[in-house]
């Protein structure tokens, strides 16, 4: 997946227009120069009383008044702080001289409140975007980056023909960002993939998990103990964000076997096709960053024609009211729906039907040997 967001030319539009004489020339100039703060804060203000002595004495339907209200919001969008003060003097002066020779009724109060609220709306957005240190769009485009990035690292590594995976991520509220997030990596017939789960969910939660994903994710492939290394990091930082829990999977593409370590996350599931039974994996140890040293006591195993594994958070097993277990026996119940359908086609209708009635991060792994 691209890390970049799309165009909002099209391709065949923009080849269109590079074709008529003289106009990338120009769009380069217009857009070089409006780029600059104070130019652009010298044409907002220009349009503001051009609109406001044209409303005044030529004509107030043709130029009416509202258009203060796109300026401001073009002033909101791209101009520093210090500036867009400036900008709404002009936009005041101008209403005004409307208001000094049409009269105060023409005006109207209604558009008076209007342009009032848009101004300090389009405050509160150029204080955001003095904070973060950016101009213009480019916050929101840092934005869809970070999310870019979060959903390409979250794929897992092309595999061999022989063998499957598959994942599925699911934000509460449909959010961009969450709690939930995977690491992966492959180096010849080795794999490893880490489920982490960061407590809280959505936008909340969001922000720390983009923060771990690069540590862990440097760190996966890196160390030989992966979960020891992550609690140690998440030991040495200060203070108290709330618990981190993680599986981690590493797994031989040629042998089948694999390796499972776990730090207070749910436990891992094995699908066996010779009984056609869900095996709950033995692995567990303490949730990341509480204490120095994590202990951990790993499962192995080996993957045969036909089996999966399947990695899950507790979004799919936990609901308020509800024992885990409870969870954890329903979760392998809807399960075994994935057979007739195929592991693939069978893994987003599980999430689907573990999360529906609350709202809540859920991620699943499923990797399986077709």
């Amino acid at each position: 997946m691209s890390s970049r967001p799309a165009p909002l030319i099209p391709p065949r539009v923009r080849a269109a227009l590079v074709r008529v004489p003289g106009l990338v020339p120009v769009v380069r100039l217009v857009r070089r120069v409006l780029s600059r703060d104070r130019n652009l804060l010298a044409a907002l203000v220009v349009v503001a009383l051009v609109i406001g002595f044209l409303a005044a004495e030529v004509s107030n339907e043709w130029f009416s008044p509202s258009l203060l209200i796109l300026v401001t919001l073009v002033g909101g969008l791209q101009l520093r702080l210090a500036s867009l003060v400036k900008l709404l003097v002009g936009v005041g002066a101008a209403l005004a001289y409307v208001a000094a020779n049409l009269g105060a009724g023409r005006v109207g109060l209604g558009l008076t409140v209007t342009i009032a609220f848009t101004a300090v709306l389009a405050v509160l957005m150029a204080r955001t975007r003095g904070k973060l240190g950016v101009q213009g769009l480019r916050g929101d485009a840092m934005l869809l980056e970070l999310r870019d990035r979060l959903r390409s690292q979250g794929e897992l590594p092309p595999l061999p023909k022989d063998w499957g995976g598959k994942v599925v991520l699911k934000q509460a509220g449909g959010s961009s960002f969450g709690g939930d997030f995977l690491v992966s990596m492959r180096d010849g017939d080795s794999v490893e993939i880490a489920l982490v789960d960061v407590s809280g969910k959505g936008v909340d939660a969001g922000t720390r998990a983009l923060l771990l994903s690069g540590t862990f994710g440097g760190l996966l492939g890196s160390v030989e103990d992966f979960l020891p290394a992550c609690n140690a990091y998440l030991h040495r930082q200060r203070g108290d964000e709330g618990f981190v829990t993680a599986v981690h999977v590493r797994l031989d593409l040629a042998t089948g076997d694999y390796t499972i370590t776990s730090a207070g996350h749910p436990p891992v599931v094995k699908f066996d096709a010779g009984t056609g039974n869900w095996q709950v994996a033995s692995a567990k140890g303490v949730v990341l960053g509480v204490v120095p040293d994590l202990h951990c006591e790993p499962d192995s195993g080996t993957l045969r024609k036909g089996d999966a594994l399947l990695l899950f958070t507790d979004g799919l097993i936990e609901q308020p009211g509800r024992d885990i277990d409870a969870g954890l026996d329903r979760l392998l119940g809807e399960a075994e729906r994935l057979l007739p359908s195929g592991f693939r086609d069978g893994a987003r209708a599980l999430v689907n039907a573990m999360s529906s009635g609350h709202n809540d991060d859920c991620a699943l792994v499923l990797i399986w040997r077709p």
